[in-house]
């Protein structure tokens, strides 16, 4: 009779399947500053949403394109719920004072914000095409890969194009995904007709409007609580701070989404 292996005996318990032991002492500080532990802690946990969310696009946009109108709905309620969640995280973020921040700020050295590399991939998932983010990540690393790749392949709106497509309307998909999405008044026709239906494709696209708004919310937040904790200091790691997040708001992802809503 063959012994089973030391891992089977191993009881499978909380700390082990969750890797808390790794993920607990994944907080490396550099200062004794007592704030520095919550800057690193809320970061974390951003990447940790980014993740997920990068994980649910993926799902969502596999069921788009397949016409499953139940699953997409479901998955993007959750992206949305998600999303609500890393906003509201910024309020903890604003319990730190500016001088509390400034107490560690000059440790981060080059690290900012803008290296996260999964925002990225999820601005290009979103539609957003700019190689202009390249700036940030080596030629050759696996970052800067994953966001190439996610400038190549169709976007999230693609997917919803397609799925318009399996759901009967008569929808061009033959864009080039390489390219941002442009506003077009064919689709805009499309999509008041999608609304009269008032079906499950009208629901999608409600939830993409909702995700849309999140996004832009997201972006807000971001903007206000960097304003609120370095003015218009140069961002962490030599950025423009503020001044560039400025420039990022009230730039939707679904153009046609938006412009539609006049004529309904």
């Amino acid at each position: 009779m063959t012994e089973p292996s030391q891992a089977t005996q191993e009881a499978l318990s909380y700390t082990s399947y969750l890797a808390l032991d790794e993920v607990l002492n994944a907080q490396r500080m550099r200062s004794d500053e007592h704030d520095e532990l919550l800057f690193i802690v809320i970061h974390q946990v951003y990447e940790l949403w980014f993740k997920q969310i990068l994980h649910e696009a993926e799902f969502l946009q596999r069921n788009l394109e397949a016409g499953n109108t139940a699953h997409s709905i479901r998955t993007l309620r959750r992206i949305l719920t998600i999303l609500k969640v890393a906003v509201a995280q910024i309020d903890v973020l604003e319990t730190m004072t500016p001088s509390q921040f400034t107490s560690f700020r000059a440790r981060l050295d080059a690290s900012s914000g803008f290296q996260s590399a999964q925002f990225r991939e999820l601005e290009a998932v979103l539609g957003r095409r700019d190689e202009r983010v390249f700036a940030h990540y080596p030629e050759g690393g696996e970052q800067r890969k994953r966001i190439a790749e996610a400038m190549t392949r169709p976007s999230l709106f693609d997917s919803f194009l397609a799925y318009l497509k399996a759901s009967g309307y008569s929808v061009e998909c033959d864009r080039d995904v390489t390219r941002p999405v442009e506003p077009s008044p064919a689709l805009q026709a499309i999509l008041l007709d999608v609304y009269s239906d008032d079906g499950g494709p009208s629901v999608v696209a409600e939830c993409l409007v909702d995700l849309d708004e999140g996004m832009q919310e997201w972006r807000y937040r971001h903007v206000k609580m960097v304003e609120r904790t370095i003015g218009d200091k140069t961002g962490t790691g030599g950025s423009s701070g503020a001044a560039y997040l400025r420039t990022t708001l009230f730039q939707p992802m679904f153009p046609d989404l938006w412009a539609v809503r006049s004529r309904l």
